[in-house]
């Protein structure tokens, strides 16, 4: 039996792929999942995207830097260029070092490279001020702090820093598109990575942050930094991506090389003939300019078996890459459950609604803090309740970390847990929408589910 994807049905799997559905699986629900909007458009980085590194004030280097890529400074001279050992021809429009794969541009140098810099760090600011005027699909996640998440693509944005203290997964596929906006400081921690899975390109990520970026000793960090300020990368730090600032980047034995995009491979079409035609070979194909990821977006009415011709090899053979890698996900989550509730307890699906009663057993109060143990699992029960209720990011933001392995055997309400259910009680006028399971949110909950 063969299986064809309409333009509708690709687009609408976009729009629910990208999600914690494993959540689901975890507790045995089959009534709603949580799940991401649609991947947003990529950022045009226009003439600033040339650049594997761009900044205004001015770019240092100590040690052992190797960077891959051109690099730019404006409206700062070349003396603020320092630790590159220049070396610049007379009436030369760049200088080159042997630090760097690539040529070196600076406002002194001879025409068009003057105006040529004013435009690509023109288009640098336009480009931080579109991704950072994104509207978000994800709001605090963590409470800043991400260590550990696998996130898929989405806006996601903070009203604090951000802080990455342990290795964080973006999974998805290779038309994907993430945007973190972090109103102060990012700091990834030492020694920690940044991960690509499923196909997911540096190039189509965008780290936009108002405050300065640090990337610690030895880590490794993917994606394209849009910063307001400053870039610092710590000894041994590892970039592929871009360091575009307003200010300064400063670095120390570092590597630094410019992404590019990936062509997929291209899938060839059955055909009723005896000869077949090979399917190429992914390539690579480096651009000095990204141009805009296509995303596709439904019309309001657009239906999951609507009509229309069918959408391209391409399109279908990255729905598939990512429906598998969630698959995968979905029987390891489902297998966390079970080790969780315990070898003895089987992880059965449950009925609409079943769970709604289950949570009309809770008898005791619920508040930060309080922590499964032996036969009593109504946190567990709890925070599957607000995950399949689904009122917002809060519970998205419940869902994802529910996804990630767990280092306890039993579940724990913490701030995570009490700003999901404060954010049910405040979509059905449960009042006050505080974050404590009490006598009011179960009177509800036991009333709503009559």
């Amino acid at each position: 039996m063969k299986f064809f994807y309409t333009n509708s049905m690709v687009r609408r799997a976009h729009h629910k792929i990208a999600t914690a559905l494993a959540v689901s699986l975890v507790f045995g629900l089959t009534g709603p999942i949580v799940a991401l909007a649609a991947s947003p458009a990529t950022v045009n980085l226009g003439a600033s995207g040339n650049f594997v590194i761009l900044a205004k004030t001015g770019i240092s280097t100590t040690g052992s830097t190797t960077i891959l890529g051109d690099i730019g400074l404006s409206p700062a001279a070349a003396s603020y260029l320092t630790g590159f050992a220049l070396t610049l021809p007379a009436a030369s429009a760049f200088s080159t070092s042997a630090l760097v794969t690539g040529k070196i541009y600076a406002p002194g140098y001879a025409d068009p490279t003057p105006a040529n810099l004013t435009t690509a760090v023109l288009d640098m600011q336009t480009a931080y001020t579109d991704a950072a005027g994104r509207a978000p699909t994800v709001t605090e996640l963590g409470a800043g702090n991400i260590g550990g998440l696998t996130l898929a693509s989405g806006v996601y944005k903070w009203g604090t820093g951000l802080t990455i203290p342990t290795d964080v997964t973006l999974s998805g596929g290779a038309q994907d598109v993430w945007i973190f906006q972090v109103a102060q400081n990012l700091s990834l921690s030492s020694a920690t990575k940044i991960v690509l899975a499923g196909g997911a390109q540096a190039n189509n990520i965008f780290w936009v942050v108002a405050g300065q970026t640090t990337l610690g000793t030895t880590s490794v960090f993917n994606g394209n930094i849009l910063d307001q300020t400053a870039i610092v990368l710590n000894t041994g730090a590892r970039l592929t991506g871009r360091a575009l600032a307003q200010t300064a980047v400063t670095l120390d034995s570092n590597t630094v090389t410019m992404s590019t995009s990936v062509a997929p491979a291209a899938v060839s079409a059955p055909t009723p003939t005896p000869s077949s035609t090979p399917t190429p070979t992914p390539t690579y194909t480096p651009t000095p300019t990204p141009t805009p990821t296509q995303t596709q977006t439904p019309p309001p009415s657009a239906s999951f078996g609507g009509g229309g011709p069918p959408a391209s090899s391409d399109a279908n053979v990255d729905v598939q890459t990512r429906l598998n890698g969630l698959l995968s996900a979905l029987q390891s989550l489902k297998a966390q459950q079970a080790a969780q509730l315990g070898s003895s307890v089987s992880v059965q699906a449950t009925p609409p609604g079943l769970l709604d009663q289950k949570v009309r057993m809770i008898t005791i109060n619920l508040t930060k803090g309080s922590r499964d143990s032996g036969d009593n699992k109504n946190v567990a029960l709890l925070q599957g309740f607000l995950v399949e209720q689904n009122k917002g990011s809060a519970a998205l933001a419940l869902a994802q970390a529910l996804a990630q392995p767990r280092t306890t055997s039993y579940a724990y309400f913490g701030g995570l847990t009490r700003a999901a259910l404060a954010e049910f009680q405040k979509s059905v006028g449960i009042t006050p929408a505080s974050g404590y399971f009490g006598a009011k949110t179960r009177a509800y909950i036991h009333s709503s589910s009559q």
